[in-house]
């Protein structure tokens, strides 16, 4: 009754099924991995947006990179802008609208600084036009801000470029930036939340993360996945159990051998015998 099970169309669906459930495995498992990764990164960016600011010395020195642990943790720097090495970073989407983040080192004495997102413009009226940017504040400023690591192409998944026209970025790295300045960075940046004092007009604040709800969605994919299994091994077994049904209908129709009985054979004699008269 089962050695269809062995014939060519069905021995390569059961290698189809064999290929799927491993795969269905490893691609829920892979699922469940992200969910945990961000939920993790959900946590740590909560965590440090409501906590309360620390002074930025307390985090990195300079030279010193920002630790992932410490990605938008609520940092107080103070010191003083250097306008003339501000820099325009290309490429950045706010409120749906492309524009620059302006980036202004702040010196902070003894040769040392940190780069200050002090937020986002609208691009001008053409490709080549530069945006209006609101001039940085002159003197001593306090700058409360969420600190950022550097950027990179694998974290921003931003290609970085040569050939842009002066004073413009497409990436906010510390250490390249960094090359061409007289002071030694902070290995990181700060995104301006606010200053003190304070001045108008100013370029918009760029908002807070959205941590959305970490990583809910990938667990329900993983879910999703495993449940592909009970479905492909479900339908395997019930197109086996269809297969056996249907043979079992057929031999159970064919017609067998029957032999006439003896009052039908005579019947048929008397019928087909022409009738004599004396």
């Amino acid at each position: 009754m089962y050695r269809f099970l062995l014939t060519p169309r069905w021995l390569a669906l059961h290698v189809v099924v064999l290929l799927v459930i491993p795969a269905f495995v490893f691609l829920g498992q892979w699922q469940f991995g992200r969910y945990e990764e961000r939920s993790a990164n959900s946590d740590v960016v909560t965590r440090n947006l409501e906590a309360e600011p620390v002074p930025l010395t307390e985090l990195v020195a300079p030279g010193g990179a920002v630790d992932n642990g410490n990605r938008y943790r609520t940092v107080t720097v103070q010191g003083t802008y250097d306008p003339a090495h501000a820099l325009l970073v290309r490429r950045r989407t706010q409120n749906s609208q492309l524009g620059f983040y302006v980036l202004t080192p702040l010196v902070t004495g003894q040769g040392q600084a940190v780069l200050v997102n002090r937020g986002w413009v609208k691009a001008g009226a053409t490709a080549d036009a530069l945006p209006e940017v609101p001039a940085a504040p002159s003197g001593q400023v306090t700058v409360t801000g969420r600190l950022r690591p550097s950027e990179t192409e694998a974290s921003s998944g931003i290609r970085d470029r040569g050939g842009l026209p002066p004073g413009q970025v497409l990436l906010i790295n510390a250490e390249a930036i960094g090359k061409g300045l007289p002071y030694e960075l902070v290995g990181g940046y700060v995104s301006l939340t606010e200053q003190r004092p304070a001045i108008s007009p100013a370029p918009e604040p760029v908002p807070p993360p959205d941590v959305g709800a970490g990583g809910g969605l990938n667990f329900a994919y993983g879910i999703q996945w495993w449940l592909f299994i009970g479905v492909a091994v479900g339908g395997w077994l019930l197109m086996i159990r269809r297969e056996v049904k249907d043979r079992s209908a057929e031999q159970a129709g064919e017609p067998g051998d029957t032999q006439p009985d003896d009052e039908g054979e005579q019947d048929r004699h008397k019928t087909a015998a022409p009738s004599v008269e004396a």
